[in-house]
């Protein structure tokens, strides 16, 4: 087992991070900012954050007091950033994402 599991460890009481002490090994951490999301019944927490080794994207997924977190370095946020566009103009659009109803002139 290596130290940077990427899923959640069901014997460890709710509310503790497999990834916890990770980090902490390469320095103290700075937030710099943070976004909570609430999306159908799933929480997600968005923190980009700081330490010695660079910056770096934190993505906690909470479903019912289950967390599974997720590290994305800095480096590749624009990568990621078109990855989820790419996939976003794949969905139907919504109702409400439809064009604007022209008024008459």
């Amino acid at each position: 087992m290596g130290g940077a599991m990427t899923h959640h460890d069901c014997s460890q009481e709710p509310g503790q991070h497999d990834l916890a002490s990770g980090p902490k090994a390469h320095g103290e951490e700075k937030t710099l900012r943070s976004e909570r999301l609430q999306i159908e019944r799933k929480t997600f927490l968005l923190a980009l954050k700081e330490n010695p080794r660079g910056q770096f994207l934190r993505i906690t997924e909470d479903v019912g007091g289950r967390r599974d977190t997720i590290i994305i370095p800095a480096s590749g946020l624009e990568e990621l950033l078109k990855a989820l566009q790419a996939m976003i103009d794949q969905i139907e659009p919504a109702p409400t994402l439809t064009a604007p109803i022209k008024s008459p002139d």
